[in-house]
Protein backbone atom coordinates (compact mmCIF):
# COMPACT_ATOMS: atom_id res chain seq x y z
CA UNK A 1 0.00 0.00 0.00
CA UNK A 2 1.30 3.44 -0.89
CA UNK A 3 0.35 6.72 0.79
CA UNK A 4 1.11 10.22 -0.50
CA UNK A 5 1.61 12.92 2.15
CA UNK A 6 2.93 16.44 1.53
CA UNK A 7 4.25 15.50 -1.94
CA UNK A 8 6.19 12.55 -0.49
CA UNK A 9 5.34 8.92 -1.11
CA UNK A 10 5.41 6.31 1.64
CA UNK A 11 5.07 2.56 1.44
CA UNK A 12 3.50 0.59 4.27
CA UNK A 13 6.17 -2.00 5.05
CA UNK A 14 4.69 -3.36 8.27
CA UNK A 15 1.19 -3.29 9.68
CA UNK A 16 0.42 -4.90 13.03
CA UNK A 17 -3.40 -4.89 13.19
CA UNK A 18 -3.57 -1.10 12.65
CA UNK A 19 -6.17 0.69 10.59
CA UNK A 20 -4.30 3.47 8.86
CA UNK A 21 -6.37 6.66 8.74
CA UNK A 22 -4.81 8.49 5.79
CA UNK A 23 -6.63 11.75 6.53
CA UNK A 24 -5.35 11.81 10.11
CA UNK A 25 -1.83 11.00 8.86
CA UNK A 26 -1.98 13.92 6.42
CA UNK A 27 -2.83 16.22 9.34
CA UNK A 28 -0.11 14.85 11.64
CA UNK A 29 2.84 14.30 9.27
CA UNK A 30 4.49 17.69 8.92
CA UNK A 31 7.66 18.76 7.10
CA UNK A 32 9.53 17.64 10.24
CA UNK A 33 9.14 14.01 9.15
CA UNK A 34 10.56 14.59 5.63
CA UNK A 35 14.10 14.00 6.95
CA UNK A 36 13.24 10.51 8.21
CA UNK A 37 13.46 7.30 6.18
CA UNK A 38 10.72 5.64 8.25
CA UNK A 39 7.72 6.70 10.31
CA UNK A 40 6.40 4.48 13.08
CA UNK A 41 2.77 5.04 13.99
CA UNK A 42 1.42 3.43 17.15
CA UNK A 43 -1.91 3.68 18.89
CA UNK A 44 -1.97 4.32 22.62
CA UNK A 45 -5.24 4.97 24.43
CA UNK A 46 -7.02 5.60 21.12
CA UNK A 47 -4.50 8.21 19.96
CA UNK A 48 -2.01 7.95 17.12
CA UNK A 49 1.62 8.68 18.01
CA UNK A 50 4.36 9.12 15.40
CA UNK A 51 8.15 8.70 15.60
CA UNK A 52 10.76 9.02 12.86
CA UNK A 53 13.65 6.64 12.22
CA UNK A 54 16.63 6.67 9.85
CA UNK A 55 19.05 4.23 8.33
CA UNK A 56 22.73 4.73 9.08
CA UNK A 57 23.48 6.15 5.62
CA UNK A 58 21.06 9.08 6.13
CA UNK A 59 22.87 12.38 6.79
CA UNK A 60 20.38 13.08 9.61
CA UNK A 61 21.15 9.76 11.34
CA UNK A 62 21.35 9.75 15.13
CA UNK A 63 21.66 6.60 17.21
CA UNK A 64 18.44 7.37 19.07
CA UNK A 65 16.53 7.15 15.77
CA UNK A 66 18.36 4.13 14.30
CA UNK A 67 15.88 2.04 12.32
CA UNK A 68 17.75 -1.11 13.32
CA UNK A 69 16.24 -0.67 16.80
CA UNK A 70 12.63 0.10 15.78
CA UNK A 71 11.29 -3.15 17.23
CA UNK A 72 13.20 -2.56 20.48
CA UNK A 73 11.55 0.87 20.62
CA UNK A 74 8.12 -0.72 20.13
CA UNK A 75 8.76 -3.17 23.00
CA UNK A 76 10.10 -0.52 25.40
CA UNK A 77 8.07 2.61 24.64
CA UNK A 78 4.77 1.47 23.14
CA UNK A 79 1.84 -0.07 24.98
CA UNK A 80 2.04 -3.85 25.22
CA UNK A 81 0.34 -5.46 22.22
CA UNK A 82 -0.40 -2.10 20.63
CA UNK A 83 -1.47 -1.71 17.05
CA UNK A 84 1.22 -0.11 14.93
CA UNK A 85 2.44 0.45 11.39
CA UNK A 86 5.71 1.42 9.75
CA UNK A 87 5.93 3.64 6.67
CA UNK A 88 9.05 3.82 4.51
CA UNK A 89 9.66 6.98 2.52
CA UNK A 90 10.17 6.26 -1.16
CA UNK A 91 13.10 8.41 -2.22
CA UNK A 92 13.50 9.60 -5.79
Amino acid sequence: MEIKINDLCYEVIENHEAEIDQELLKEMVTDYFAAYDYILGDYAYGKLRLKGFNEKNNKNYKKINDYAFVHDYIKKYCAYGCKYFILKQKRK
